[in-house]
């Protein structure tokens, strides 16, 4: 797929940004990303971010790429947006967003009035069945699981990308069916990615994903994650990546003015091996 170049995305080449690999050897080079539903801004000021959005997908140059709050369609979105210069894809955002080579695997979470949104994984490598599993606490908050097992360099590890609620309450809960989830659905030594924007203001659930058999992907020897929220001015570490089998050995936040135009969020990028 030929991209246009929108005028505000030159991420590839902002001297702020960072997103280069390291030695990638034996390394699964793994981001998570909360689009916005690639659109940003209210009344008058509202901006279509899509366009800006896949130039910033590419230039993670990641093996698996973590997405929230992706539209399958929007009507009204798409009506409002068909005149401007580059307009609404025609495709569903996951397959917009995915770079030439990549697989794609999306499911709904949500169903509105005028359309859509949910999960969605890119891979750089062959996907295996797509599964989803609804763990909405509250009918007021509709959130899944995607979960997808990628074939990685002859070994297969399981991805789910995770989207949790606004209230503690509805995430510990969300959290100990992720658990559930995992148990009758991910094989115990199968190497594990769980990736997402986990809500988590008060850096309270790391425990119970601990407790699950998972750790947070952190910089070695930090203590802390990096900030991705809100994208201009991150304070909060929203966004995470938390891993079994696997162990971190870098990590990243990519930063900058075009960075923080496309959502209100920041991607989260790490770098993992296998741990033997």
């Amino acid at each position: 797929m030929t991209r246009p170049t929108p005028r505000h995305a030159a991420v590839a080449n902002s001297a702020t940004t960072d997103t280069s690999a390291a030695d990638s050897a034996g390394r699964l080079r793994v981001a998570t990303y909360n689009i916005h539903k690639g659109v940003r801004g209210m009344g008058p000021g509202k901006r279509l971010e899509i366009h800006n959005l896949g130039m910033g997908v590419q230039a993670l140059d990641a093996d698996l790429v973590f997405l929230q709050e992706v539209r399958l369609f929007h009507h009204r979105e798409a009506r409002q947006f068909e005149r401007t210069y580059f307009g609404w894809p025609a495709q569903g955002q996951a397959e917009f967003l995915a770079p030439d080579g990549y697989e794609v695997a999306y499911r709904t979470n949500a169903t509105t009035r005028h359309g859509e949104h949910g999960n969605a994984l890119l891979s750089r490598y062959p996907i295996g069945d797509i599964g989803h599993h609804d763990v909405s606490d509250h009918r007021f908050e509709q959130r899944g699981l995607l979960h997808v097992p990628v074939r990685w360099q002859g070994v297969e590890v399981h991805a789910v990308v995770a989207h949790l609620g606004l209230m503690h309450g509805s995430r510990v809960r969300q959290v100990q069916r992720l658990a559930d989830f995992i148990t009758s659905h991910v094989p115990q030594d199968a190497p594990l990615v769980v990736a997402g924007d986990f809500n988590d203001w008060g850096e309270r659930l790391d425990e119970p994903m601990t407790a699950g058999g998972l750790r947070r992907a952190l910089l070695p020897g930090a203590r802390r994650s990096l900030p991705t929220f809100p994208s201009r001015v991150p304070v909060f570490s929203l966004d995470r990546i938390y891993t079994r089998g696997l162990r971190c050995v870098d990590l990243k936040v990519p930063r900058g003015p075009s960075w923080a135009r496309m959502s209100d969020h920041l991607p989260l990028l790490a770098e993992l091996v296998l741990d033997r």
